[in-house]
């Protein structure tokens, strides 16, 4: 007599948990991630073999512009970029900055301007902040140092900020050189220069 053969069932694995998790952590890497902001101008760093990463965090950043024009990227840190906009409206016998300025430079991608025309800036609306191109960007020379005021000031507001700088690969040196001075003169030696990677000579 045939021996009956028992019915075989397939194995159903349930995926639903498996899927929350997935979206949960899906979630959490969208609200967490801090995206790059685009360069004001365009800007092509020298190349390096170094694999040093910048820091992720309490990071200001000078941009010098294939031109020599220099931008100054504020950490972003919506309370401290306050303290820092009194600070450096004090240091230049500013007005006092309206609600609406004060507003504005939490939000700004970078400064571009001399001191006298940052109320100016500041009071362009978002759009044309985000596309203006200063024409002559934060003075930087041996009689006019507020660039370096900038870093100085930010470093009156947190004394653990980090400094990267990220100049073009045409940017003439004598520009780049003024910056370091004054750096100097303010006793911060320590920074980053940003490269961009390229691969390693062969051994």
């Amino acid at each position: 007599m045939a021996r009956v053969k028992p019915k075989r069932h397939g194995v159903i694995t349930d995926m639903t948990a498996m899927c929350d998790v997935a979206f949960l952590l899906l979630t959490f890497f969208i609200l967490t991630t801090q995206f790059k902001k685009p360069d004001v101008e365009q800007i092509k760093p020298p190349s390096s073999i170094s694999e040093k990463l910048l820091p992720d965090a309490s990071l200001m950043t000078i941009n010098a512009t294939p031109d020599g024009k220099f931008y100054f990227q504020p950490v972003d840190n919506a309370s401290e970029r306050v303290d820092l906009l009194k600070k450096m409206g004090e240091k230049y016998n500013l007005p006092a900055f309206s609600p609406n300025e004060i507003a504005a430079f939490q939000r700004v991608q970078a400064v571009g301007v001399p001191m006298a025309q940052l109320k100016s800036f500041l009071n362009l609306s978002e759009d044309e902040r985000k596309n203006y191109k200063s024409p002559t960007g934060i003075p930087m020379d041996s009689t006019n140092k507020q660039l370096v005021d900038w870093v100085e000031q930010s470093l009156s507001v947190n004394p653990d900020y980090k400094l990267a700088i990220k100049g073009d690969v045409t940017t003439e040196y004598p520009k780049v050189k003024s910056l370091f001075e004054g750096l100097r003169d303010i006793d911060f030696l320590k920074f980053w220069l940003i490269t961009s990677q390229e691969g390693k000579p062969n051994e």
